[in-house]
């Protein structure tokens, strides 16, 4: 510390600071406050300084015993003090404040460095493997005193402070100590307990001062309050050995996937409390029983990271290691999960590492610079969606972004990350004009930084979370999207397959009578079905921004919307694929999904919508109970056409193999609004084939034609087979039939 020239001031204190390193920590604007404050022991002696602004006065005791070890003099009217004491005992700090108010605490700056070599070695490099642990804050205990470490990435900042309800706000209190080598600033403040609200407030190199949500924060206040909140360092209570040591098998390329997609706010309005959103507790009571009761292996949340506009609905999010605040706290969401697994439901959390919002309190500019998204808007910025796009050549973005992933597969035991929006990391002119956009490196389209990125978070999760997987949202035919890291993937587990989803809700959305000429769209997607490994999605993006709800795109009267939509549900829970449908399709809601209101349950009061609940019920528990339909959903031996060409009739047929040598699953769809009596189809078996479903039975509140249970061959030849079937099609039904 820089002394003023005198050896001691006029009333027998220690020397003062340089007078302009003082102003300038009285002004907030000092980079270095270990260098003025806390204790400086020579000798005999210990002098301590502190800044106490508004103090009216600040004493010594002894930890130990409390004693008064010397009275501190203010040598500056702002609030700071300093004074000395013979010997070297810890001491505390007797803060007396306006009115008389006492506070003792240690002092924060006694302290030295908290985070070791190796931490800022691993955080420079991006490779740290414990980032949620390292960064944020953290109640702990150091040389015996409790209290908070924080530590925030803010490299290009002149100074950095913690302020909270603790210190009354004020960024002249607590400003961090930087450790220059990973540009990441750490103070351990005494007495900061769980459940505290904070803040980081910075000062720019061009001297504007900032206030930052802390991004690394596991709790936050509840929007549109903006603090970030010291998080319970207790650990979390989990029940789910058992679940966890059969995940790999449940979550396995030839197992039975059906995922309830869901918003956490709408799925369920507590109306008697003016429609609040419910928590997570409530959600549990009512949300798993029933999604277990429907035979749902997997609920999909859409984001539940903290984020600051709720009609984002999660996807521009803001604390990407906090649960919402709005169902509950950190534990309470834990115990969600837990609950789920209990009653054998796996839990998917959408995962948002393409782009994040502007807001103020954020990662936009976090230190003034752009730290966290590109410097160059053709590089960083979503025209889309106003939002900006993560720098994933920068090592610490990246290892934030890892650290992310981690802590939700690893700290709250989720089972699989559907990560959103993959197409517009992939490619560097992702909805662009020309000359909007900047070449890689070789001068082409594709964006390296994020290729390396989703190979390097696939493999991280795949090593370190046994069983636990990773699904894309991609809408492009990049190759390779499930296929393994080492042979040129990118290493997801699973690819939504949009294409299939938009083709055939065109054909479904068409009128029957014009049907025929799109009849190609419903056999197109099994030219690539058994390129990647495929997820079906039924999902939130279908049923907003004026599209309708699924039953609304259906044609026709009331009675064939209904019979259309049992039909595509019959067809899609048979074709190769695991399956997905968001809220409110298994009851035929009527609206478009809207994020302020909820499901429109008192529609099941109506047995046509009651009966589409039933057969998804029925749907989801045949297709778990027969491997033909899904164990070999990835490979083409598990599939084959038998009519793929009457488009004049609208019928579809073909076969799902368990590969085996057991039973196959004859499907046979029939998008037309006639009856079909006494069509032909051939089959591979002779014998009986039992009726396992038909859509158009009377518990779907259906016409209830059919097939009496079953048929029995003849020898009649047809569609390439010895013997064959006369099967009765319903209007507008698909039948799933087996030997």
């Amino acid at each position: 510390m820089k002394l003023a020239h005198e050896e001691v001031s006029a009333f027998g204190g220690p020397p003062l600071p340089d007078a302009g390193a003082l102003d300038a920590l009285i002004r907030g604007a000092h980079g270095d406050p270990f260098a003025l404050l806390g204790p400086r022991r020579s000798g005999n002696a210990t002098a301590v300084y502190t800044l106490q602004p508004g103090a009216e006065a600040v004493q010594l005791v002894s930890r130990d015993s409390g004693e008064l070890l010397c009275e501190l003099r203010k040598r500056h009217p702002a609030g700071f003090f300093s004074g000395d004491y013979p010997g070297h005992e810890p001491y505390r700090l007797r803060i007396v404040w306006p009115g008389g108010a006492e506070q003792i605490t240690d002092d924060a700056y006694a302290f030295g460095p908290l985070l070791s070599d190796r931490d800022l070695e691993q955080l420079a490099d991006g490779v740290h493997p414990h980032y949620g642990d390292t960064l944020g804050a953290h109640v702990m205990s150091i040389d015996g005193i409790a209290g908070t470490r924080f530590t925030v990435w803010a490299p290009n900042a002149q100074r950095v402070s913690v302020i909270g309800d603790f210190n009354s706000w004020d960024g002249r209190r607590h400003p961090m100590r930087l450790r220059h080598r990973a540009g990441v600033w750490e103070l351990f403040i005494p007495g900061v307990e769980a459940g505290m609200l904070y803040k980081f407030e910075l000062l720019s190199r061009w001297g504007e001062r900032i206030e930052k949500a802390d991004p690394v924060a596991r709790a936050t206040e509840v929007a549109p309050s903006t603090a970030s909140v010291v998080a319970d360092p207790r650990p979390l209570h989990w029940t789910d050995e058992a679940w966890m040591r059969r995940r790999a098998e449940r979550q396995a390329a030839d197992a039975p996937i059906s995922v309830y997609e869901m918003h956490t706010g709408s799925w369920l309005r507590i109306m008697e409390e003016a429609g609040r959103s419910p928590s997570w507790d409530e959600l549990a009571d009512r949300l798993v029983p029933y999604v277990a009761g429907l035979g749902f292996t997997h609920i999909e949340l859409m984001p539940i990271m903290e984020h600051p506009f709720y009609g984002s609905w999660g996807y521009q999010p803001l604390g990407l290691y906090a649960p919402t605040a709005r169902h509950g706290r950190p534990e309470d969401f834990a115990r969600f999960v837990d609950r789920c697994h209990a009653a054998n439901i796996g839990v998917i959390l959408d995962w948002v590492p393409a782009h994040f919002p502007t807001d103020a309190h954020g990662l936009a500019r976090f230190d003034g610079t752009a730290c966290y998204e590109h410097e160059n808007p053709f590089e960083g910025f979503h025209k889309d969606w106003n939002t900006y796009i993560y720098n994933l050549g920068r090592n610490e973005v990246r290892n934030f972004l890892l650290g992310s992933a981690i802590e939700w597969v690893e700290r709250y035991h989720i089972d699989a990350l559907r990560v959103d929006a993959v197409a517009s990391m992939l490619y560097r002119d992702y909805s662009r004009d020309h000359g909007e956009w900047v070449p890689n490196q070789y001068g082409g389209r594709e964006n390296l930084e994020s290729i390396a990125f989703l190979r390097e978070m696939n493999q991280l999760i795949h090593e370190r979370c046994p069983g636990a997987i990773t699904i894309a949202e991609e809408s492009t035919a990049w190759p390779q999207v499930s296929g393994k890291v080492e042979d040129g993937g990118l290493g997801f587990h699973f690819k939504w397959n949009m294409g299939w989803m938009h083709d055939t809700l065109h054909y479904l959305q068409t009128d029957p009578i014009y049907r025929r000429w799109d009849h190609d769209a419903m056999t197109f997607g099994l030219v690539y079905a058994f390129s990647e490994r495929f997820m079906l999605p039924l999902s939130h993006d279908e049923v907003v921004y004026g599209k309708g709800s699924l039953i609304n795109k259906m044609p026709g009267d009331a009675w064939q919307q209904f019979a259309n939509l049992r039909a595509y549900f019959g067809f899609m829970w048979a074709h190769p694929g695991k399956k997905l449908l968001f809220m409110g399709g298994e009851i035929a809601q009527r609206r478009e999904w809207n994020h302020d209101g909820s499901i429109e349950w008192d529609l099941l009061d109506d047995p046509r919508h009651r009966g589409m609940q039933k057969l998804v019920r029925d749907l989801n528990a045949l297709y778990a109970a027969r491997p033909a339909l899904h164990r070999l959903d990835a490979n083409p031996d598990g599939f084959s056409w038998v009519i793929t060409d009457d488009r004049d009739n609208g019928v579809f047929a073909f076969l799902r193999w368990p590969g085996d040598g057991g039973a196959p699953v004859l499907v046979v769809s029939n998008f037309t609004p006639v009856r079909r009596n006494g069509y032909r189809i051939g089959v591979p078996f002779a014998g009986w084939w039992s009726e396992l479903l038909n859509t158009d039975a009377a518990d779907y509140a259906g016409s209830n034609a059919g097939n009496g249970g079953g048929a029995q061959t003849d020898s009649q030849w047809a569609n390439g087979h010895a013997q064959s079937l006369q099967l009765s099609l319903p209007a507008l039904s698909t039948l799933w039939l087996s030997p």
